[in-house]
């Protein structure tokens, strides 16, 4: 098989919402005890884990998880009360949810300006599909990587989630690659894995902290000779 695309996810694959202390260590709890570093590290992982439910829900915040990559009200609804949940007060849930769909707030790992640059380079188109509620392209433009990435993808903006055949169809579709010509990379098992049903290849990588993790995005694209 030659691959002639390969299309990546974005958190936790090419970039990461990283734990930053300088708007995390004013979090308390609801009775005014300031977080310590696991709690906030448990808030990160909860904002930013790419499948699975972190807290129970009644059937009016479950609908807002199951939909939240669909409709961007419903990804504020259930993050502000996953958060809330988690225990803030409402006011910092809100700004906490603030910084998790800024596209400034999130680092690219090491390797994916390497990546994206080298798999352009070699005449291999390169899409971003993801499952999130709020526009990525801004952390791509202000780094000058948008101009290695053929197609995005966004699952608010098509209405469709990963792993649902249909979404990985539409980025192939714009890539004008056939599926068993394309690589999908993800962090996730569930979600991205979902590419193999159409009969890409799949590359999975661990959503590690950026410093943690240098070199995994080459390892999965040489792993699968595209480089």
């Amino acid at each position: 098989m030659t691959i002639q695309a390969v299309m990546f996810d974005f958190s936790g694959t090419l970039f990461r919402l990283e734990q930053d202390e300088t708007w995390l260590t004013d979090l308390t709890d609801d009775t005014g005890r300031p977080l310590d570093i696991d709690e906030q590290a448990e808030l990160m992982r909860r904002m930013t884990a790419p499948s699975g439910q972190v807290v129970e829900l009644d059937p009016e915040y479950q609908f807002a998880w199951d939909n939240r990559d669909l409709d961007p009200a419903l990804h504020h609804k259930i993050y502000v009360e996953v958060l809330r949940k988690s225990g803030l007060h409402p006011e910092q849930a809100e700004s906490l949810y603030g910084r998790l769909i800024d596209p400034a707030e999130w680092t690219p790992y090491p390797d994916t300006e390497t990546v994206l640059k080298a798999v352009a380079g070699k005449g291999v188109k390169v899409g971003v599909l993801s499952n999130i509620a709020f526009d990525i392209r801004p952390a791509f433009t202000a780094r000058g990587l948008d101009e290695f990435v053929d197609a995005f993808v966004l699952s608010f903006e098509e209405k469709v989630i990963k792993p649902d055949p249909e979404v990985f169809r539409i980025l192939l579709d714009r890539l004008g690659t056939a599926p068993e010509n394309a690589l999908m990379v993800g962090d996730s098992e569930e979600a991205d894995g979902g590419a193999r049903t159409l009969g890409s290849a799949f590359a999975l990588v661990d959503p590690l902290p950026t410093s943690e993790r240098p070199d995994a995005l080459l390892a999965a694209v040489r792993a699968h000779g595209v480089l």
